[in-house]
């Protein structure tokens, strides 16, 4: 069994979760372990987020993964200025900050400058490795993450919304962009903070959540792509 599977990933499940859930129904369809089937994913969502999430069935496909987690995505995104996270988002310890009301023009002018190259600092609770660890282990333990910056590309970010302190923006980003950080370095330019409030990545290059299905559905492997 070989193939792409468009997963909408619902909230609370981690990108493991799905790859485990879908690991076990197609090891009960080929009448094996799951530990002997080859299931995985080309790109993590955090686990508050939703959204478009490609697993990769059977070794000729698991063995690709990097090409399809260097592809661009395109994410739906709410913030709350005001309010700071740990984590950059709702599962982190919230901080209610003394910080600007941003303008709408203000606003839009921050969005500009955040659109196209620039340098991002990797949150400290992210799946990066420092040291051989993930850095979210490292920072869960109380111990000092330190990340370098690296360059991401802003291909587009739009406001949709804005009725103080809440934003709703879309984004197209390049392949390791972090939204939370985005979202944090767009406040703090603004002099205020903010968090991540909700996410939902949408399309992953010419994959689009629409086409997806729940890892729940009752006719999941049915929905399994194969490329040419």
């Amino acid at each position: 069994m070989q193939g792409l599977l468009l997963i909408d990933k619902p909230a609370s499940w981690t990108s493991f979760d799905a790859v485990n859930y879908v690991r076990k129904i197609v090891a009960h369809e080929e009448g094996k372990k799951p530990k002997n089937c080859k299931v995985g994913h080309s790109g993590t969502l955090d686990p508050f987020a939703t959204g478009l999430l490609i697993l990769l069935v059977g070794k000729e496909y698991t063995r690709r993964a990097g090409e399809f987690s260097k592809l661009d995505k395109t994410y739906e995104i709410t913030m709350q200025f005001g309010v700071t996270s740990t984590t950059g988002d709702p599962e982190g310890e919230l901080t209610v900050i003394d910080g600007l009301t941003p303008s709408p023009e203000a606003l839009q002018t921050a969005v500009t400058r955040f659109t196209g190259p620039i340098q991002q600092v990797p949150p400290a609770y992210s799946a990066i490795k420092v040291d051989g660890q993930r850095a979210y282990k490292l920072a869960r333990a109380g111990k000092e993450v330190v990340i370098e910056a690296r360059p991401v590309i802003i291909h587009r970010l739009e406001v949709v919304s804005y009725d103080y302190p809440v934003v709703q923006l879309i984004a197209d980003v390049s392949s390791g962009t972090y939204i939370r950080t985005l979202v944090e370095d767009l406040a703090l330019a603004l002099g205020t903070g903010a968090y991540t409030t909700e996410l939902r990545r949408t399309r992953i290059a010419g994959y689009d959540v629409a086409n997806a299905v729940s890892p729940q559905a009752a006719d999941l492997l049915s929905h399994l792509k194969t490329l040419d």
